[in-house]
């Protein structure tokens, strides 16, 4: 059994932002990984052609802002290469092939009490700490629901977003994409350009920033020097929002 002050279940960015956190404070820790990687989830399972869906202002880890030269949205292999630098900056070392089984907190020594298989090398290993971290992501399981109408009887090929690629071989094919987020719109793109005919479900109203005020935002960002203090933070918000709230267009479909 090893012990820590804070055992963190995942090293994903978020994972490693807390840790890069602790490491300033000199806080002792240990990441718990299940694959062979920091960031799987954007190596392994991350579409093609994904972009930051934020700009490099807001979408940098602590103590490590993007370069004023990247581009406003990053890449997925610029931002896999700005997190593998910040792993190596920080001297981050997650244990990798841990599988957790268990975590459960003992009242009677105040800690959490943490199971982990070692699927390297075959065998059980178990961690405790004060504190416990859940730092695997929302996208970590795919859920797809079991009761949407016909479903049962549909035939056709089904692909969560979280294990599209590419539209490649989606050409002159029928393809419908259930749901308008970020990766509904954007995978709706990329089917298109690669030729399929593509429709996308959609709830709730779609809305929409025209062309010019959003270039006005992001020229906005890229000359403003953000200083990440909690208010800073909080008028950011305020004045995005009031700002942003004058310029939405709603379509109702």
């Amino acid at each position: 059994m090893e012990e820590f002050t804070v055992t963190i279940i995942g090293c994903g960015p978020s994972g490693l932002a807390i840790s890069a956190c602790l490491k300033q404070n000199n806080i002792s820790h240990v990441i718990l990984e299940k694959e062979d990687c920091n960031a799987s989830l954007w190596r392994k399972n991350a579409y093609d052609r994904l972009n930051l869906h934020l700009a490099k202002e807001f979408c940098y880890l602590p103590f490590m802002p993007h370069p004023s030269s990247c581009q406003t949205f990053l890449t997925k292999a610029q931002f896999l290469q700005y997190l593998d630098r910040y792993v190596e900056h920080f001297n981050i070392n997650p244990r990798c092939y841990r599988v957790v089984e268990s975590a459960a907190y003992d009242g009677t020594k105040n800690k959490w009490r943490v199971e982990a298989k070692n699927t390297k090398e075959d065998k059980m290993e178990l961690y405790e700490s004060k504190f416990l971290v859940i730092a695997t992501g929302e996208n970590n399981e795919a859920y797809i629901p079991d009761d949407i109408p016909g479903l049962e009887s549909y035939e056709g090929e089904m692909v969560h977003s979280r294990h599209y690629k590419s539209g490649d071989k989606y050409e002159s094919k029928e393809v419908l994409v259930v749901g308008s987020g970020n990766s509904g719109m954007e995978i709706g793109y990329d089917l298109y350009n690669y030729g399929a005919n593509t429709s996308i479900l959609i709830r709730s109203p779609v809305k929409l920033l025209s062309l010019f005020y959003m270039q006005n935002i992001i020229n906005l960002l890229e000359n403003l020097r953000v200083f990440f203090t909690l208010f800073d933070i909080i008028f950011s918000i305020i004045f995005f929002y009031l700002y942003l709230k004058k310029l939405i267009i709603y379509l109702f479909i």
